[in-house]
This record gives structure tokens, sequence and C-alpha cells, in this order.
């Protein structure tokens, strides 16, 4: 049967709305020949499938995880601390391991940490000085703080240095409306808005994607053939999708996921995940972490932002269930805030951070810290938390352990003063 062909207004209406594009190039002859090694439904890749959140605006992570033991830390935050663990109290700090406690609205991860798949790693972060949004995340997504050369993210390199094949469009994937700068470099990756956006399963809508893709092909193929690969990306995507879900998404575990952009991306990537489809790494955002004007403590706008993310993420271990042994999840964010509260209720640009790891592969229930202290004479530059762990290590251990992928000089350029912390199990 011969699709009828869509109109300009219609074909102009579906591609506005199409949620998946190919945001990074390799040559055409490259991609096909990754399509044409498209691991089948049900292989799942060797190593684990990574998710990579970036905390957006550089998240306090003084307050999220708590140094109790700090006496300096109540005294620079008179109105910003949160209180000392009291038993029953839900507006006091959760008590961790006698010095650290997590900030009251993270009580969703309580249950993950008790499981011992939830750790964290503090005064953490990218050792570069700048306290410009901008480029800390440039640098940190490049995995080459202070380092602009390297034109490729550092979850790219991964991806061209792995020592498989897997042509699958889902392969990488960023959730949002553009692909992470981590994700840019010669393997292609996805940007995916919405699955739903797809409305599959119809056989209206599915008429409408087929005439889509045959407008591309007529569109594309004979005017610029370097276009020919974010078509068949598209074409790979849509088929693949439609062939491997069906009908709308329905979490497991008694898990229930945030009504927020961060809780539907978080879904998104278990609905990919279950469906067996060739995914490895999934880069997620959540915007909003700077926080320099009425920040709040126990309540207000961080603690908002410390729920949803903590809703999210506990959604996210339940719904995947048996399967988060081949899953770890990791947080980061460009900077610290600093130690002292501003005027203005809020903190500054700071340094050192907080990253939180979960999995069932996580050496979990522990908070992994060389701990610098918060007395004046520790303090980096204008009053910062120092960092004593470098991000790169964190990444480079869940890459060789969990990831398989020991090729950390390619995907770290230039970073060679590496430290084991025993924070990941090896893949058995």
């Amino acid at each position: 049967m011969t699709t009828p062909p869509l109109s300009r207004r219609e074909f102009l209406k579906l591609s506005a709305s199409l949620p998946a594009v190919l945001a990074l190039r390799s040559t055409p002859t490259r991609w096909l020949t990754r399509l044409a090694v498209f691991s089948p439904q049900g292989i799942e890749p060797p190593g684990d499938t990574l998710i990579v959140i970036f905390q957006r605006g550089a998240m306090d992570g003084l307050n999220a995880v708590i140094p109790l033991g700090e006496a300096e830390y109540y005294r620079q935050r008179p109105s910003l601390a949160i209180p000392e663990p009291k038993p029953g109290d839900d507006a006091s700090a959760i008590e961790l391991d006698g010095f650290f406690g997590l900030h009251p609205a993270l009580r969703p991860l309580k249950d993950v940490w008790d499981a011992g798949d939830l750790a964290i790693v503090h005064a953490c972060g990218s050792p570069d000085p700048t306290h410009s949004h901008f480029d800390a995340m440039d640098y940190m997504e490049r995995g080459t703080p202070g380092e602009k050369a390297v034109n490729s993210g550092w979850l790219a390199r991964h991806l061209q240095t792995a020592a498989w094949e897997n042509g699958s469009p889902f392969r990488a994937v960023g959730l949002g409306s553009m692909l992470q700068t981590s994700l840019r470099g010669p393997v292609p990756a996805l940007a995916l808005k919405s699955i739903a956006d797809f409305h599959l399963g119809g056989g209206k809508r599915s008429a409408e994607l087929l005439a889509f893709q045959q407008t591309l092909m007529e569109l594309y193929t004979p005017v610029d053939p370097a276009l020919a690969e974010p078509a068949a990306l598209t074409f790979e995507a849509t088929a693949t999708l439609e062939s491997a879900i069906e009908g709308e998404y329905q979490p497991t575990g008694g898990a229930t996921y945030p009504e927020s952009d961060f809780g539907r991306s978080l879904m998104q990537v278990a609905q990919l995940i279950k469906a067996e489809i060739g995914l490895e790494i999934a880069a997620v955002d959540i915007g909003g972490w700077d926080t320099h004007v009425n920040q709040g403590g126990v309540q207000g706008q961080m603690a908002a932002l410390l729920s949803d993310l903590a809703q999210g993420l506990a959604a996210l271990y339940a719904d995947l269930g048996e399967k988060a042994r081949r899953v770890t999840i990791i947080t980061m964010s460009e900077f610290g805030r600093r130690l002292k509260e501003n005027a203005n209720n809020g903190t500054d640009h700071g340094h050192g951070n907080a990253m939180f790891l979960l999995g069932g592969s996580v050496n979990g229930g522990k908070v992994y810290a060389d701990w610098p202290g918060l007395a004046p004479e520790t303090l980096y530059g204008p009053g910062d938390l120092a960092i004593t762990t470098d991000y790169r290590d964190v990444l480079g251990e869940i890459l060789q352990q969990r990831l398989l992928n020991h090729n950390l000089e390619t995907i770290f350029p230039g970073y060679g003063a590496r430290k084991t912390l025993g924070i990941v199990q090896p893949v058995n």
C-alpha cells in the first residue's frame, strides 16, 4: 500500500514536534556502518548503563550534605544552616555517619543509602578556579579543566574508545532540547525531548511517521548527501521506538516520579532502559541551582530543588528494580558555594562540592571524603570548600570498573594523577 505524501503544512507540523534529532555528526559512511551492526532488542551493553545528571547553576554541597561536625559551618551560616539531627524532627538534618548529614529534603534517598546503593563523594569537583558558570560547565563536560583545545566531550570520547560496537540510535541520549556538551563528538547521539511526542502505537500516527520518513528521504538524499546521516538516525530512531515501546508507560516498584521536567526525563530514561534497545549513556539536566538570593535553609528555593532531585532519583531506582544492578547514576555540578552566607540570604560561587552515586554496583552507605575542614586557614580562595578529590577520579573509576573502558588517557587527556576511591564494584 502506498502511503500518501504529506502536504507542506503537515510536514512542517510533524517535523516541529519530532523529539529526536541528531545533534552530533560523524561521516555518513561511518554512521551507515554503525546502523549495520545495530544491537538487536534485548541485547544489553557489556557494562552498565550510565546516567549522568548535571545540576546546572552550582549546587550548594554544604547544605545538601552537611558537615555536622564543623562548628564553622554553623558560625558562617546563621540563617541558612540546617539544624543538627533530632529524632522525630523532619526539619532537621538526616544522620548519616556521625559527621555528615543529609538535607531533610533528600529524605527519599535515605532508604537507598540504608540499602547500600547510595554513596557520596564530598570536597569533590573540578580543580579549575573559575567562578564562571559557562566556563566551569564547559570544562567539566569536556573533561579538561582549564583547557578548551579538546573539542569533544568526555562521554563522547568514552563511546569512541569503547571496545565494542553498538549501532543503536539510542546508544547515547541527552534528555532536553539541546545535546549536552559531554556527548558532543564523533559518535552520533540523540537529543530527545519526549518519547510521548512520537504518539506510538496508533495506526494513524504510524502512517504519519512513515510519510514523514519518506518525505525526509526525498528531501535530503538527492539534495545534500551530508544530511543523509541525520535523516538515517531519525528513521532508525522512530522505527526502533515503534517496535520496542507500546502504549503508555507505567512505572513499577511503587515508583512515583515528580511532576517536573526532571521527573519526566528520568521516567523516559527508565522506559528506554526497560525497552532494551541499546541505551548505554543518558545525560539529564536539572537547573536552577544558582542560589545567590533567598536560597533558604530547611525550606525555600534550594529545598525545592533537592526535593525534586531526591524524589526523581528514588523513583528511578525503584522503577528499575533488578535492572538497577547494571545501572550507575552520578550527579555533578560545575562548582559549589561559598561557606559564608551573603547579605541576600544566599550563597556565592564557591569551589568544592558533593557528588552522588546510585546503583546496585555502588559501595554505598558511605561518604567518601578526604575532608579538608572549614577552618579559615583550610578554605580555598576567598572562603570556599577546598577540593581534595578530582571529579575525574570518580568518573574514571566508574568508566573502568562499570563501563569496562580503560582508555582514561584519551577520555581525560592530560590528567595522570588518578586515585582509586573504591566507590564501585567491578563488573562480574
